[in-house]
């Protein structure tokens, strides 16, 4: 199984944070799962933190460092990825989170996420 991992799910998931629970941890860690951190998520977190919204505990790039920690591989960008964005309904107004919507579904990916408007779209979750 493919899956990708929402942004809180990974910063939950660098920090520690109970909100992940052992079972996701398990499933991130399980030898047939591919997980996957999209390059948008990096993205967010290095605007967030540099406009003061989001407080980081390490350097950014750091936290890059940890994916092979937690299982986690690098999804880029791609332009597939930009034209299904057009396609997509407007449950959901965050733009980073509408491309990791739109990424999932075109790579036929499970999204692991704890954010419930995702539920309106059609893409296979898994909640945390």
């Amino acid at each position: 199984m493919d899956i990708l991992v929402d942004t809180h799910v990974l910063l939950w998931a660098w920090a520690g944070d109970k909100r992940l629970t052992r079972a996701d941890r398990d499933l991130l860690a399980a030898k047939d799962v591919n997980a996957h951190v999209s390059i948008v998520s990096v993205w967010e977190i290095a605007i967030k933190s540099s406009l003061g919204k989001l407080e980081l505990r390490a350097p950014l790039d750091e936290l890059i460092g940890s994916f092979a920690e937690f299982h986690l591989s690098l999804l880029s960008l791609r332009m597939e990825h930009v034209l299904l964005i057009h396609a997509l309904r407007q449950h959901h107004c965050d733009p980073f989170d509408r491309m990791l919507i739109a990424q999932a579904k075109h790579e036929g990916m499970h999204l692991l996420t704890a954010d419930p408007q995702f539920s309106a779209y059609d893409v296979p979750l898994i909640m945390a």
